[in-house]
């Protein structure tokens, strides 16, 4: 009795097909890892960008002045200092934006300019008092602009926009009696 070989043959035919079967599953394992680990990646940054976005960047130091050249018209000039918060990154203050309201006017958005105008703001070192272009950690910046004669008792109404995340909003009245230099309330 002969035995036939070619059961030899199928035998090593079936594993060799079955190699081939993990090895292309291997493979297509590998790259669905891969896209998976990309996808992973760029959800990362999207959330640490979302975070960097919602979150503002910029606190108020100290308190809000409103200087008047006339008391009795009312404030005319507005000036308080800002500084980032702990661990922000720096800001660029040529993209940063100021708007002023109150109730009987309509809010005016302020860029950064060379002079202190009713339509630009002054960004300058507080200790130094030299113009600043660039904010950056630990740095205390005072805001300085000209404003439309603001009468007593009356909501004056800022929100600072930078650039890069949400904007600083903050409300503020001016005293009952005004003086040359007053503390807004």
């Amino acid at each position: 009795m002969a035995k036939n070989s070619s059961d030899a043959f199928t035998g090593l035919e079936a594993a060799i097909v079955l190699i081939a079967f993990v090895v292309v599953a291997a493979v297509f394992a590998y790259v669905i890892l891969g896209a998976g680990f990309f996808t992973t990646q760029k959800a990362q940054e999207t959330v640490y960008k979302s975070v960097e976005q919602s979150t503002t960047n910029l606190q108020l130091i100290g308190n809000v002045y409103g200087l008047a050249s006339d008391p009795s018209s009312g404030i005319d000039e507005i000036k308080f200092s800002i500084g980032l918060a702990p661990g922000a990154q720096a800001v660029d203050l040529t993209k940063l934006k100021i708007v002023f309201s109150t109730p009987e006017t309509s809010p005016v958005i302020l860029p950064l300019g060379d002079t202190a105008t009713i339509t630009t703001f002054t960004a300058k070192d507080a200790g130094a008092g030299s113009s600043l272009y660039f904010m950056t950690p630990n740095q205390q910046i005072e805001i300085d602009f000209i404003v439309k004669p603001v009468p007593k008792n009356t909501q004056v109404t800022l929100e600072i926009r930078p650039a890069v995340g949400a904007a600083l909003p903050f409300s503020k009245t001016t005293p009952a009696t005004i003086t040359n230099t007053s503390v807004l309330s």
